[in-house]
């Protein structure tokens, strides 16, 4: 692993962070905050996925997450959007290929190779950051934005018992049925439709909701609502009586603005369940 950057923030420590990735088959790189008090002892983590386009900095630098974060004594972990590199499939539309990887294990060409999204989050990155930093793995929580959000609802609902609560802003809730979905999901997994519904986190309510705590934000002047159907994911959480928060916040868009307005809802959200 290399040290790209560490730099004192809040108490802290903002780093980040490239290493050579199994899953991927290309260098990663992610960022990490450690509060103060992981001078002391392993500390809670909440993992950030961040949406289409994005890299593992654009939450890092524009959430506004590690002053709360730090007021909770909290860990934050910015993971990238993709594999990237020279050697890496990619598509000249925003929303496929580096900086889209949707959090999937993609099955087709030419993205199997690289694209193993689902495994690095969920498992090589966790197994680094916990190995090598002072992060308590049995208390972890996840939130994420848009593609980010749908990964962070997937993720926990997909993984029972990893994550204490879970947490969204304006996430892609319903992908099969959505523009923002069903051609990623095709062109990573194939034409069974069957194979999508694991990261689908409208169908994962209906089936298997979340042994926990749920926060969702949506604003109702985002631009993207349309495809991002919010109301899917309250009817399926309401068909199955999940314990939830899903909100409509009045005149907001998709924005960092908004999302930075709503992070320290979310991070005391978390918090609360992480140290319960």
């Amino acid at each position: 692993m290399k040290v790209v950057s560490e730099n004192k923030c809040f108490g802290g420590v903002q780093g980040v962070y490239s290493h050579q990735s199994k899953a991927t088959g290309c260098d990663m790189t992610f960022g990490l905050f450690l509060p103060e008090e992981a001078q002391d002892g392993p500390v809670p983590v909440l993992w950030y996925l961040s949406g289409l386009t994005c890299t593992h900095e654009n939450a890092m630098v524009k959430a506004g997450a590690q002053g709360w974060a730090a007021e909770q004594g909290i860990a934050l972990v910015f993971p990238d959007t993709s594999p990237r590199g020279d050697g890496v499939a990619d598509d000249d539309a925003y929303d496929l290929g580096q900086g889209a990887g949707f959090y999937v294990n993609a099955t087709q060409d030419p993205w199997q190779p690289h694209f193993q999204m689902w495994d690095y989050v969920a498992e090589e990155l966790p197994a680094l950051v916990t190995s090598e930093f002072a992060i308590d793995a049995e208390r972890q929580s996840i939130t994420g934005h848009s593609m980010g959000g749908h990964g962070a609802l997937t993720l926990a609902m997909g993984l029972q018992g990893r994550y204490r609560s879970v947490s969204a802003f304006s996430p892609i809730t319903h992908p099969t049925s959505s523009d923002w979905g069903r051609k990623q999901l095709k062109a990573y997994l194939g034409n069974d439709e069957a194979t999508w519904a694991r990261h689908d986190a409208t169908l994962l309510m209906r089936d298997v909701g979340f042994d926990g705590p749920v926060l969702v934000d949506t604003g109702t002047s985002d631009q993207f609502i349309d495809l991002l159907k919010p109301e899917a994911l309250a009817e399926a959480a309401n068909a199955r009586r999940q314990e939830a928060t899903l909100r409509l916040q009045p005149g907001y868009d998709h924005s960092y603005f908004f999302v930075s307005t709503f992070m320290e809802d979310h991070v005391s959200f978390h918090a609360e369940a992480l140290y319960n």
